[in-house]
């Protein structure tokens, strides 16, 4: 496993827990912390001993956005196309790829890129004093790091387009009603929560969770006969794996499953 300067990665109970740890910048995203966020994704989708992923930050915030002394001095406008691309293009694809729940926990402040990190997840926790903010607009910038693509998708284009040109603190509760998280819990007891919510994750069908994922992500992009066809397609894959024989043989037994994620 490798060793990490900005992060914390642990495995426990089939459950990958990464944890963004530069609290004195509330987890802003440098260039070291986005290398290494994208390493350990990677390395949690690669592992077969891990079956959920939850990400969260150190101290009190998730993450506020990109690190902005990172263009200092101020890069040309070619090399901040470079940075975005290369910085969250690949961690993005590897989240919204893996072929595994991934939850994000988020406490304090989810900012900008941060954001869409936590919008990327499959699923997402928030403190009851946490919140999110779309700050690119506040100094002049286009949301980015996928923020375009996820808000729009998760609560349509007229709330995403205000989300983003007010620039202005999205409370939990409110996230809750607008379909941004999908709990929110006492602050104290959000990793603990987020946590055991994971764990029964990682105990449920894996390859049966990763499909769904990949076939949810389809049907947002094609239409009713074109999702049926790709369901169908899925589906041999999983009528001849274990699991599916497990919860068959369970369902017959009235007995719960012993999934074992293949």
């Amino acid at each position: 496993m490798p060793k990490f300067e900005t992060i914390f990665y642990e495995m426990q109970d089939n459950v990958a827990l990464i944890t963004m740890n530069r609290p004195e910048r509330r987890n802003a995203m440098n260039l070291t912390l986005n290398r290494e966020l994208l390493d350990a994704f990677e390395q949690a989708a690669g592992d077969e001993q891990v079956r959920a992923v939850l990400v969260t930050g150190a101290g009190k915030g998730f993450c506020s956005g990109a690190d902005l002394t990172m263009f200092q001095p101020l890069p040309t406008p070619e090399q901040i196309v470079e940075i975005i691309i290369s910085n969250y293009k690949p961690m993005m694809a590897v989240v919204s790829g893996m072929k595994k729940p991934v939850i994000a926990a988020v406490n304090g402040v989810a900012a900008g890129a941060g954001a869409s990190l936590a919008l990327a997840c499959d699923l997402r926790l928030m403190a009851h004093d946490a919140n999110m903010l779309m700050a690119f607009s506040n100094i002049a910038l286009v949301p980015d790091a996928g923020a375009n693509w996820l808000l729009t998708r998760l609560v349509g284009y007229g709330r995403a387009y205000e989300i983003a040109v007010e620039g202005s603190r999205i409370p939990a509760e409110r996230c809750l009603e607008l379909g941004l998280t999908n709990k929110v819990v006492p602050a104290e007891q959000l990793l603990s929560i987020a946590t055991a919510w994971a764990r029964k994750l990682a105990q449920r069908p894996t390859l049966a969770l990763g499909l769904t994922k990949q076939a949810m992500q389809f049907a947002q992009l094609n239409d009713l006969a074109s999702t049926i066809e790709f369901e169908a397609n899925l589906q041999r894959q999983t009528i001849v794996s274990h699991d599916f024989m497990e919860g068959v043989m369970a369902f017959m037994e009235k007995r719960e499953p012993a999934f074992q994620g293949k």
